[in-house]
């Protein structure tokens, strides 16, 4: 199996790492059309390409039946979520990169092939546990502490919480939270929220903000 993850493609990748993202904790299926839209190509496209990646031991599938990742398709995509988040935090933390232009750089790292040149990034990074995003970093075991999933769209006037992570990584969204001071660990406390179109009002370094009800929704809190 080791010798077939050498001959997989980017593409093929990447179609690991999105049925990874798509799939849940009860193991349900995932559709055709679910990893169309989350490629962004079509289904039949899809549908070519989950019977290489079948043919090669990835992924269960079944037509009309949706698509589970074996053992050794987790484990694959697992390693390359290690690897993208792990260059990322380099962008930031060593070579002086903003958290809105580093995605697209380590979606080209996170291809090299190379377990020892990970294994000494991780150590050379001080083994850190989260990306500049706040998404979790899979250890050398392929765990995952994930952040309990509330979005600040969610929390009531009165509530305060501290940002962890964000659910949206465009380019747009990360400048526009630099734009009114919004990063990882920031406070924000909710002054009032708006039944009309869901907005809130909060308070961010001693500021009070209007926040829309989408960027709401892609900020991952903790209570306080």
């Amino acid at each position: 199996m080791a010798n077939l993850a050498l001959m997989l493609s980017v593409t093929e990748e990447n179609y690991l790492k999105a049925i990874f993202k798509l799939s849940t904790t009860d193991g349900e299926s995932i559709s055709t059309n679910e990893i169309a839209a989350e490629i962004q190509t079509t289904p039949a496209s899809v549908s070519d390409m989950l019977k290489r990646l079948a043919d090669k031991g990835f992924i269960s599938y079944e037509k009309y039946r949706g698509v589970h990742l074996t053992p050794e398709g987790k484990a694959l995509s697992i390693g390359l979520i290690r690897s993208h988040r792990l260059w990322e935090v380099f962008l930031v933390d060593k070579l002086g990169f903003k958290w809105d232009q580093i995605h697209v750089i380590a979606e080209e790292l996170e291809h090299i092939k190379n377990p020892e040149l990970i294994a000494k990034l991780d150590k050379y990074l001080g083994f850190p546990t989260h990306d500049p995003h706040g998404d979790p970093i899979p250890d050398a075991a392929g765990n995952i502490a994930y952040h309990e999933p509330i979005s600040l769209h969610l929390l009531k006037t009165g509530d305060k919480a501290i940002v962890v992570g964000v659910n949206e990584q465009g380019t747009d969204f990360l400048q526009y939270l630099d734009k009114i001071k919004i990063g990882l660990g920031v406070q924000i406390g909710i002054l009032d929220s708006n039944n009309y179109d869901h907005s809130k009002l909060v308070s961010i370094h001693s500021q009070k903000v209007f926040l829309s009800e989408k960027v709401c929704k892609n900020l991952v809190v903790k209570t306080i």
